[in-house]
């Protein structure tokens, strides 16, 4: 196995072509030296994440076919040593590959997909679109081949079957045998290659897939129309190969096409990805590629264009169209000093940018890639339905020899084709695409509303929640602070108080600063620290002050300072009070109407009367006031105690830890760095009234699921009985299986409404 791990891949060879080949020219010595090109720093700083010893590519791989393609890749490069995680999405054709680069390296893995069976090169959005074009072409050549075959058999046989030609001797039938027997081998080695090679693949893995049974069923029938013409005795039936292959394909095109669709709706946003840029140095205008520009330069976006990188407004004005991040389709006003989006639109007035980060790293990458991981994670029922497929398929392979033998002793002539009517009907292929449909499906209609899901399998976890826990500060109000009223000791100056506060929260980060950004700062603060959700410290003229809660200054509170929630402290002295007020948002009180749940919780750091008035406008049953992170974390961590599934929702910097405990977590597009990646969904566009759409989505989604799953299971245990008795036939057989895997695909696709 530690060899095989040493060579496995596929990715400089494929990555500069611009059709796959279906064999590699190479042998394995010569393929790997190829791929080490891979391994090369400039490569992997464009196509790979690394942190430390841990890396992670997004690969396009080609020759998907279904679900079970999907399977066997994951559990084979989870085979390698070094691999940490590796996910993959049928839908988009994408896989997501984690390993340790200190025992493995990318040509390794590359190779590895390529002795699986399957092409692999790193995501580029361009290629990756011209890979499905091309895929989506030779499918339908496959299919128009077949098709025309299966015309022409049909059309042989027809005169055979009816005997429209009065009495058809036997020499003529015979003829019309080796001209069928003619017309449909290419339809078994062409149209069909792909089950085959899928087969194959699973076989030499040392699984079985969904193909097995179907391959096993196309070649028997073949090999024995082919000894029944040669041998002039028997019956052949190449029409109904050539239909079966053909209603096959058709069946699979349409299951392509509709997942395509669903994962374009979802993940890819490639239609959004800018390509060129007006480069500004001095006053010369350079068109440059966009994926080439670098933090600090300057671009120009005119009125109409497209925003070609994440930066912020350094001259002009604009009106910008930014649904395809949001889904609200109102213009957005931005002037000089705010931040601007890759992908969005200028649609009024002209901007000059300067450039804070690099295309790889825009928040449109960084969604994209996001949503294809969120489709990489599977729920319990997606795993369990994987596992259960296998064990399914070797029951119909025993079932189907046991029932050749049977036939065999009660009607030989009957025997094969039973047989072939049970490996068809009972192929599980529904079941396969009964849970990632669904969710591709869910995902696609969320992100359409500016709904941002990190993991596919938190819908199911959404389903089950029972508890909310709701921050305050910045979640539930809009975290712009004002200083309502203030206090200071009578023997001390307030403008010097309010400088030195002033002075203090510039250096911090955190939403109540804010209310002290228009104070004028007239010290040099030195020493500063800040505890995350409690306050800062910092050092003035030799003096330790602290600015924060009641519970971090660690002192009594005076008694006309009772109503505030900050001070100002020495060691200890209380200088001054603030009572720092925050607007609630507007989409709060939508928010609370919209969830349904056991138990609702107000958490907040702010003090009690503040997070009271709060949760009785809001009309929230129960509250907890000056929680700490530490505090909050216990909350969360009780409740998951007790049985509860949690959700929290919440978006600062003290927020990450209670966000990374629950069960699912909700952040703003607004909300910290950290928040976000705590999080399992991010609303872009801050409205807190969508979480009661995820909560809507995700118990559809867990619906479909089970109604494609019951429909998959409930199809296969009615037409099992109907192919061992004989009352199938292959032909019914074919159809029946086609349509159970659409239906499947097309109940799930109605989540997209």
């Amino acid at each position: 196995m530690a060899e095989a791990i040493v060579k496995n891949g596929l990715e400089d060879y494929y990555h500069y072509r611009s059709e796959f080949a279906e064999k590699a020219a190479e042998n394995e010595d010569e393929l790997l030296q190829k791929l080490k090109v891979f391994d090369d720093e400039s490569i992997l700083q464009e196509f790979v994440e690394s942190q430390q010893d841990a890396s992670e590519i997004q690969l396009t791989i080609s020759g998907i076919n279904c679900a079970a393609c999907g399977w066997l890749i994951e559990k084979q490069l989870a085979k390698l040593s070094g691999v940490l995680k590796v996910g993959v999405n049928v839908s988009a054709r994408r896989a997501s590959v984690t390993w340790n680069n200190k025992k493995l390296k990318l040509s390794q893995i590359l190779n590895h997909i390529e002795n699986i069976g399957y092409h692999a090169k790193p995501f580029q959005p361009e290629q990756h679109e011209a890979s499905f074009r091309q895929e989506n072409k030779a499918f339908l050549k496959r299919l128009g081949l077949a098709g025309l075959m299966t015309m022409q058999v049909m059309m042989l046989n027809v005169g055979v079957f009816f005997d429209l030609f009065g009495h058809i001797d036997p020499q003529t039938k015979q003829y019309f045998n080796w001209i069928s027997l003619l017309l449909t081998t290419p339809v078994i080695l062409y149209s069909a290659s792909g089950f085959y090679s899928s087969a194959i693949r699973a076989l030499r893995a040392k699984v079985v897939n969904m193909d097995v049974p179907i391959t096993l069923a196309l070649t028997l029938t073949y090999v024995s129309g082919v000894f029944a013409t040669a041998q002039n005795s028997g019956q052949t039936y190449f029409e109904s190969l050539c239909m079966f292959v053909f209603l096959l394909l058709i069946s699979r095109y349409l299951e392509h096409s509709a997942r395509y669709k669903a994962s374009q709706l979802s993940a890819n946003m490639l239609e959004y990805m800018p390509s060129t840029a007006n480069l500004l140095v001095g006053n010369q205008i350079t068109p440059v590629l966009a994926k080439s520009l670098v933090a600090e330069q300057l671009v120009l976006v005119k009125s109409g264009e497209m925003v070609p990188i994440d930066g912020v407004i350094l001259e002009g004005e604009g009106q910008l169209d930014e649904a395809m991040l949001t889904g609200e389709f109102d213009l957005v006003s931005k002037s000089i000093g705010e931040t601007v989006f890759a992908g969005t639109v200028n649609q009024l007035g002209t901007l000059t940018i300067k450039v804070n980060k690099s295309l790889k790293n825009s928040m449109l990458n960084q969604i994209n890639i996001l949503q294809n991981k969120a489709l990489l994670s599977k729920p319990k029922i997606a795993s369990l339905a994987d596992q259960f497929s296998q064990y399914f398929v070797m029951a119909v392979l025993v079932i189907s020899l046991s029932s050749y033998i049977i036939w065999l002793q009660i009607d030989a002539s009957q025997a094969l084709w039973i047989t072939i009517s049970i490996l068809i009907a009972t192929c599980p292929c529904a079941l396969g695409l009964a849970t990632p449909s669904a969710l591709s499906c869910a995902v696609a209609h969320l992100n359409s509303k500016g709904i941002l899901l990190k993991r596919a399998d938190a819908l199911e976890q959404i389903s089950q929640v029972d508890w909310v826990a709701l921050d305050k500060t910045g979640t539930l109000t809009e975290g712009k602070f004002t200083i309502a009223e203030f206090f200071c000791a009578p023997e001390l100056d307030k403008a010097q108080c309010l400088q030195m506060a002033a002075s203090l929260e510039q250096y911090s980060s955190h939403p109540i600063a804010k209310a002290f950004s228009e104070l004028p700062c007239g010290y040099l603060v030195s020493d500063f620290s800040a505890k995350i959700g409690q306050g800062v410290t910092g050092t003035i003229d030799g003096v330790s002050y602290k600015l924060g809660s009641q519970h971090f200054i660690g002192l009594d509170v005076p008694i006309q300072m009772q109503s505030c929630n900050a001070f100002l402290t020495t060691v200890d002295k209380v200088l001054c009070g603030f009572l720092l007020t925050d607007k609630i948002r507007t989409s709060s009180v939508e928010l609370i109407n919209a969830i349904k749940v056991k138990q609702l919780t107000l958490l907040s750091g702010d003090i009690p009367s503040v997070v009271e008035s709060v949760a009785n406008t809001l009309k929230i049953p129960n509250w907890l006031a000056q929680q700490t992170p530490e505090d909050k974390l216990k909350v969360i961590k009780q409740a998951q105690a007790n049985k509860h599934v949690v959700l929290m929702v919440g978006d600062g910097i003290n927020d990450g830890p209670v966000l990374a405990q629950a069960d699912v977590s909700v952040t703003l597009g607004a909300g910290s760095d950290l928040a976000k990646s705590s999080a399992d969904v991010i609303l872009l566009d801050n409205s807190l009234e969508k979480i009661g759409l995820v909560f809507a989505i995700a118990k559809r989604c867990k619906r479909k699921i089970i109604q494609n799953m019951s429909w998959a299971l409930g199809y296969n245990l009615l037409i099992l009985p109907l192919a061992v008795t004989g009352l199938l036939s292959p032909w019914m057989a074919v159809v029946g299986m086609s349509l159970s895997s659409l239906i499947v695909v097309v109940n799930s696709i109605r989540l997209l409404k």
